[in-house]
C-alpha cells in the first residue's frame, strides 16, 4: 500500500505551525490555503493572545503553548509541523517531533551551528518521518530559470558572484535583540550563500574575508547591522555578498562568466515581479517572472513528498552546508584571517534537483 493510499484518497497532510512570528503570519499561514494537499489544524506559540486571534482567523480549534508541545506530538491530530521559531529553537522542536514520527518543514537556517544541524539530521535518519529545510527559492520559477541558463553553459566559465540584500529593520524587532544568531548574517545570509552554491554548483572552499559594521545612532545597540563577505570557490572563482539591517531595501544579485552574466532583481524576496537581465556577448535581453506563492509552493511539494513517500529536497544536509559557511564567516570575523572550510556532504551541483520542476506549478499568490 502506498503512503498516499494509507492517508486515504485526497486526504490532506495535517499541520501544526510552531512559532507565530512575522514569517508564519504574513506568509506561511496564507500559503497553506493554496496548497490543496495541506491543512492547518493546530497553532503553537508562547503568546496566548496571538494564538487566540490566529485560531479565530484560520478557524483552528487547537492551540498550544510551547511547553505543551509534547502533548501535541502525542495527540494523534497532526502529521507534520512547520517550524518558524527563532533560529536557536529549531532543534528544540524538530528533534522531538522527528522522534515522534512527525514530519518537519523547518525554516532556514536549519539551526545556528553545524553541531545542532547534525543533531537534527541524526534525528531524521533515525525516524520514519521526513525533514525539509524551507528554502523557498528552490521552488521559484525565476531562480530555476537562472540555474538552467548557467547549467546550459550560456554564461561560459563562471567567474564572479555579487549580491546585496538589505532591509531597514525596526530596532524594536526581536531580530535586533538577540545578537549575531538573530542578526542579518544568520537571518539574511543564507539566501546569498545558498544562491552561490546552487548557481556555481559547487561548495565554497574558504572565507577570504568578512567584516561587520555597527552604525552609530541606528538604534541596534551592540548588534552588528551590516556584514560584507568574500568567499573563494573552486577554481579560484570569487563570490561576495553584503547583508544589512540598516541599509534601505535592496535585493539583487549578479553572476558573471566568460561569455555573459545574469542580473536578478529582486533576487531573494517575494511578492514582486522578478526582473532578469541576461547578457551574452553583445546581446542583452530582459525576462520577467510573475510572483508565485513561494510558501504555499514549498509546503505543497513537501506534502506531496509525504503522501508519495519521496525524500524531500532541500534536505538537512543542504541546511548544514550553509551553516558550514556561516560558521566559517563567524570565525573570520573573530580572527580577522582567511578561514579554510571543511569538506561538505551536500551535493550542490544538483541542488535544486531537476525533478523539482514540479514546483513550477506553485500557486500564484492571490491578491
Amino acid at each position: 500500500m502506498s503512503i498516499a493510499s494509507a492517508f486515504g484518497l485526497g486526504k490532506k497532510v495535517r499541520y501544526a505551525v510552531v512559532g507565530a512570528g512575522d514569517i508564519t503570519q504574513r506568509s506561511m499561514l496564507p500559503g497553506i490555503r493554496h496548497t490543496g494537499n495541506s491543512k492547518l489544524v493546530a497553532i503553537v506559540t508562547g503568546d496566548a493572545e496571538k494564538a487566540s486571534a490566529l485560531a479565530k482567523m484560520y478557524d483552528v480549534d487547537a492551540t498550544y503553548d510551547y511547553d505543551q508541545f509534547h502533548e501535541l506530538l502525542a495527540s494523534g491530530t497532526i502529521d507534520a509541523i512547520y517550524l518558524g521559531t527563532p533560529n536557536w529553537r529549531h532543534a528544540e522542536f524538530a528533534i522531538p517531533a522527528l522522534a515522534a514520527g512527525i514530519h518537519v518543514l523547518c525554516e532556514k537556517p536549519l539551526e545556528i551551528s553545524v553541531e545542532q544541524g547534525r543533531a537534527i539530521a541524526a534525528a531524521q535518519a533515525a525516524s520514519s518521518a521526513k525533514l525539509m529545510t524551507a528554502y523557498r527559492l528552490h521552488f521559484e520559477p525565476g531562480t530555476l530559470s537562472a540555474i538552467d541558463t548557467v547549467r546550459d553553459g550560456k554564461l561560459g566559465d563562471l567567474v564572479t558572484f555579487t549580491a546585496t540584500f538589505s532591509q531597514s529593520l525596526d530596532p524594536d524587532n526581536h531580530r535586533a535583540r538577540h545578537g549575531i544568531v538573530a542578526g542579518p548574517l544568520f537571518d539574511m545570509g543564507p539566501y546569498p550563500i545558498n544562491a552561490i552554491r546552487y548557481l556555481f554548483g559547487a561548495e565554497p572552499v574558504a572565507v577570504e574575508s568578512a567584516v561587520a559594521t555597527r552604525q552609530a545612532g541606528a538604534g541596534f545597540g551592540d548588534l552588528d547591522d551590516t556584514f560584507a563577505v568574500v568567499l573563494r570557490m573552486p577554481g579560484d572563482r570569487l563570490a561576495s555578498f553584503t547583508v544589512s539591517y540598516y541599509a534601505g531595501n535592496i535585493d539583487h544579485l549578479t553572476i558573471a562568466g566568460t561569455k555573459g552574466s545574469i542580473h536578478i532583481d529582486p533576487a531573494f524576496g517575494y511578492g514582486d515581479t522578478q526582473h532578469q537581465t541576461i547578457t551574452t556577448g553583445t546581446d542583452k535581453r530582459e525576462e520577467k517572472f510573475r510572483p508565485t506563492d513561494q510558501f504555499g509552493g514549498e509546503m505543497k511539494y513537501f506534502s506531496d513528498c509525504i503522501l508519495n513517500g519521496d525524500d524531500p529536497e532541500p534536505d538537512a544536509e543542504e541546511g548544514i552546508a550553509d551553516l558550514r559557511v556561516i560558521e566559517g564567516i563567524v570565525e573570520a570575523l573573530e580572527t580577522g584571517r582567511r578561514v579554510d572550510l571543511p569538506p561538505s556532504n551536500a551535493a550542490a551541483a544538483s541542488t535544486p534537483r531537476r525533478r523539482n520542476r514540479r514546483c513550477r506549478r506553485s500557486p500564484r499568490r492571490r491578491r
